[in-house]
């Protein structure tokens, strides 16, 4: 039985004595440096099977042996990784089958994770490389655990063994029932059908979303199999003391940004002692902190708030991403403050050869010390001091709010995109409503976590609101469970294009929100994007049409907080929603007060054409409410939103500052020569928080709480919480080193104790983190 958790912070770097150039023996001397920086972990082989294995059968060790002895002598542990992402040339040679074929063809030999997971060549030698390297390393002193394959995902795979085992799985789901299968995907548009499964067409050039959402939904299917398959055969070997771990990466935007189309990281998760993940962002002006805590807050809720490892993150980095002085600490704590256990750099010496010269890790090509490893080595010394590491190990989150996010409705609004509704078209995208949401609140100063789409009664109960941004498809249990949700108190905040579809991607036939027009109050059955200006007007007085031709309802103003907001620009689409249009009495609720069928419009469309439909909408339904968002709003909109909608269900917001609750400057008329044009306000309506703060309990009862200063710019504030200082704000000079004398100065120290209000100077690109 494996460990479920770490016994102590793990700070580390990746490392391959195999990269190393062939003339140098510095093993011992990097060993030192990362005694020397407070590195306490490294992680190797993951990459090296060619390596390990240079002939079939043939193997050596010799590399992974070096890196073990020599982490031993100098306390460091290890994290072992199964070398199976990149394929050896011997293996492509004598089976050209292992590389997957894609929509652009059959696979050619070069860059990593080009393989098919489910082909049985592949499948058979990636056992025997596992199998060889587990058993050789198990008993290792300096080993802790072990990384499952790396950064795993179907590689868009469309193979005749996947396309095969897909037909089974099909197969075996609608009981040989070909016309179900043709009903159930709606295969006659087109003359898709399918009249005998020996006829079943190549699905790579599909034009049916059903059948294609099918595909990707069974090849996620097969990303979580093959991590449990490899999970499995290192069970075998590992002791009871080691962990296994997989460092899942995040759908990409040149940074990592959203959630990842090719792995249901929720169900991939289960087969995991501890959830990992690769975590990579901008720096210098552009570090917000939000990558950062995306990626922690996904990863930790994927086994339900429990602590994850940053298997990756960068240190150097990137063109464009060498940090200035104070943000790679900033950014080590960055990622304690959302629950992390780990942080590790990838990695450790920048490469000399082949694709990635470009990447610096935390030395660059001379090898040599620099700022960058300076300064890891002032967080990892800090964090390897036991009072300060024993009280920040293990944080326990309580949040209120709760995003729910579906690869379904991501794969299905790459087909369907938002604004187009076709697999072509620019615009926002699914990810980029997640981030919206997600990037208000965090600039809000709220907590969330994240729940997949098949989340429990039970789990859904624990949140005072949960938002489902542009969850487009949706079963009926999970609609029924929303259902509840509000019934019995909750809070839903829903965004367009929500609960279009079922599973399969199947629109549904009835008044759109499927099964939800009474608890939101009000229905739609038009969308257009908004050409021109098209004004989201908050606030204001107006009759809007209802569902039944000739009929109004009035509706009050909305809610006093947004009354007076600027106008917002709505942008890629908007639904037109009616208000009360199916507001109906449920029978299977008979037994409770018919729902208020008065439903508020919180904004309107102040475009001519579309003046008479609400843009934001609230209803009270059974102990609770559902609002809905029918556009995609501005930054700055969508934080006042949402900031009034989290007021509105009671949630406690205590770190908005003083910035945030400021008042709007009155709106701007707009010329005369164009009645439509946005009233675009002097300074945003609600601006994000100065300080940015992220609490949790630490597993001595105390709450933690980090106050992170992501500029440019010295900031003095009131203190939101009294405690003693665990981590104090720190000067780091040019050279990656503490500038002794400037920290001097500074007005916050360890072991201080402050007192709620207390004025605090937090300089720029730092932080303090207090306990209490």
């Amino acid at each position: 039985m494996s460990t479920q958790t770490v016994n102590r912070f793990l700070f580390g770097a990746a490392y391959y004595d195999e990269y190393m150039p062939k003339d140098l023996d510095r093993i011992d001397t990097d060993m030192a440096m990362m005694n020397h920086a407070g590195i306490n972990v490294i992680r190797i082989a993951e990459s090296t099977w060619s390596t390990c294995e240079p002939q079939p059968g043939i193997f050596d060790w010799s590399h992974v042996d070096r890196a073990l002895d020599s982490a031993h002598r100098h306390g460091i542990s290890v994290i072992v990784g199964t070398p199976t992402y990149a394929v050896p040339t011997w293996l492509v040679r004598m089976h050209p089958d292992v590389l997957a074929v894609t929509p652009n063809g059959p696979g050619k030999y070069g860059p990593r994770q080009i393989m098919d997971i489910v082909n049985g060549s592949y499948r058979y030698y990636a056992e025997r490389v596992i199998r060889k390297l587990i058993a050789h390393v198990a008993n290792h002193p300096a080993v802790i655990g072990y990384q499952v394959d790396n950064e795993t995902k179907y590689y868009d795979c469309v193979s005749p063994d996947m396309q095969a085992l897909f037909v089974k799985h099909l197969r075996e789901r609608f009981h040989d029932n070909l016309d179900e299968l043709n009903a159930r995907f709606g295969l006659d548009y087109w003359s898709n059908r399918i009249n005998a499964w020996e006829d079943f067409p190549d699905v790579t050039n599909t034009i049916n979303q059903s059948l294609r959402g099918a595909f990707d939904r069974f090849r996620r299917e097969q990303v979580s199999e093959f991590l449990a398959w490899q999970a499995d055969i290192v069970r075998e070997y590992a002791r009871d003391d080691q962990f296994i771990t997989q460092n899942f990466d995040f759908g990409w935007k040149g940074s990592s940004y959203g959630v990842q189309p090719a792995v249901d990281h929720f169900k991939a998760a289960r087969t995991l002692d501890i959830a990992g993940c690769d975590i990579y962002h901008p720096t210098q002006d552009d570090l917000t902190g939000k990558e950062i805590a995306f990626g922690g807050d996904l990863t930790r809720s994927l086994k339900d708030g429990a602590n994850y490892l940053v298997l990756e993150t960068e240190a150097q980095g990137n063109h464009g991403w060498l940090p200035f002085p104070g943000q790679m600490r900033l950014q080590a704590y960055s990622h304690l403050a959302s629950g992390a256990d780990m942080v590790e750099y990838w990695h450790w010496h920048s490469i000399h050869n082949s694709f990635e010269t470009y990447w610096k890790g935390l030395l660059s090509h001379d090898l040599e010390p620099n700022s960058t490893y300076e300064e890891a080595g002032v967080f990892g010394r800090e964090i390897a001091r036991a009072q300060i590491s024993e009280r920040l190990l293990h944080l326990t989150k309580h949040n209120n709010v709760a995003i729910m996010v579906s690869n379904e409705a991501l794969t299905a609004l790459e087909g369907f995109r938002i604004g187009s509704g076709t697999r072509w078209g620019g615009g926002a995208d699914y990810n980029d409503v997640v981030r919206r949401i997600y990037d208000a609140l965090f600039e809000l100063n709220v907590e969330c976590d994240f729940l997949p789409d098949d989340a429990s009664a039970e789990r859904l109960a624990r949140y005072s609101v949960i938002v489902t941004p542009a969850l487009y498809c949706a079963s009926d249990e999970t609609i029924a469970q929303l259902r509840d949700y509000v019934a019995n108190g909750g809070h839903l905040i829903a965004t367009l294009r929500s609960f279009v579809s079922d599973e399969e991607t199947t629109v549904w036939h009835d008044r759109a929100p499927h099964n939800l027009t009474d608890v939101f109050g009000m229905s739609y059955n038009q969308i257009t994007p908004p050409k021109g200006h098209v004004p989201v007007v908050f606030g204001a007085d107006k009759n809007v049409a209802g569902d039944t031709a000739g009929d109004s309802t009035t509706v009050p103003a909305g809610s006093l907080s947004l009354a007076g907001l600027p106008d917002a620009q709505a942008d890629t689409l908007i639904e037109l929603l009616k208000p009360n249009g199916d507001a109906r009495f449920d029978a299977e609720t008979a037994d409770q007060p018919a729902p208020d069928t008065h439903t508020q419009v919180l904004a309107h469309y102040g475009h001519y054409a579309w003046t008479d439909y609400a843009a934001i909408t609230r209803h009270a339904f059974g102990k609770g409410s559902a609002e809905w968002i029918g556009t995609i709003l501005d930054a700055d909109a969508t934080r006042a939103v949402l900031r009034e909608a989290l007021a509105n269900a009671d949630v406690a917001m205590p770190f908005v500052s003083s910035a945030v609750e400021s008042a709007t400057e009155p709106a701007v008329e707009p010329p005369a020569e164009s009645a439509t044009a946005i009233n675009k306000p002097s300074k945003p309506a609600v601006a994000p928080a100065v300080i940015t703060v992220r609490q949790g309990t630490n597993s001595r009862g105390e709450t933690v709480t980090y106050l992170l200063n992501y500029s440019a710019e010295s900031v003095t504030f009131a203190s939101p919480v009294a405690g003693e200082v665990v981590v104090a704000p720190k000067i780091i000079a040019v050279n990656g080193l503490i500038d002794e004398t400037a920290t001097a100065e500074l007005n916050l120290n360890e072991g201080d104790r402050v007192t709620s209000g207390d004025e605090l100077t937090l300089p720029r690109w730092n932080l303090a983190v207090i306990a209490s």
